[in-house]
């Protein structure tokens, strides 16, 4: 079971907003479920801008600023908006049992979009990359 669902909403950003968040919580659906509250609350374009301020602040942090990717942050929420878009869920829990792909085949679905391996860019860590392939939504 993943770690991140044993704190609640307000926990999850609060304690990444003030870096008291244990790294073995922010795993990669606890990265989708930030964008999803972050979406649902603010907005796609707010929530990269909040979700990016959050993400570098506690990268820094942790002294790990290698692990902050721009691009990977952007594409990040843009799917999993496209998703939002489709969805019927009202609360995360649900939305990922909806679409398991964001978790199980995330690289895939962003392969759909890059022909550039953003995972691995020195250039998409430090700048967003606009899609090659499929424009996001």
């Amino acid at each position: 079971m993943e770690k991140h669902v044993e704190l609640t909403n307000a926990e999850l950003v609060g304690r990444l907003a003030d870096c008291s968040l244990d790294p073995e919580y922010f795993s990669h659906e606890a990265h989708l479920r930030l964008a999803w509250l972050q979406i649902k609350e603010k907005g796609t374009e707010a929530a990269i801008a909040e979700i990016r301020t959050l993400l570098l602040n506690y990268v820094s942090f942790l002294g790990a600023d290698d692990k902050y990717n721009e691009t990977l942050t952007v594409a990040a929420v843009k799917t999993v908006n496209h998703f939002m878009l489709k969805s019927a869920s009202d609360n995360f829990a649900d939305f990922i049992l909806e679409f398991p792909r964001l978790k199980t085949a995330f690289r895939e679905l962003i392969a759909q979009h890059y022909s550039t391996d953003i995972f691995s860019s020195e250039t998409a860590r430090k700048t967003f990359l606009e899609p090659e392939l499929l424009p996001f939504d």
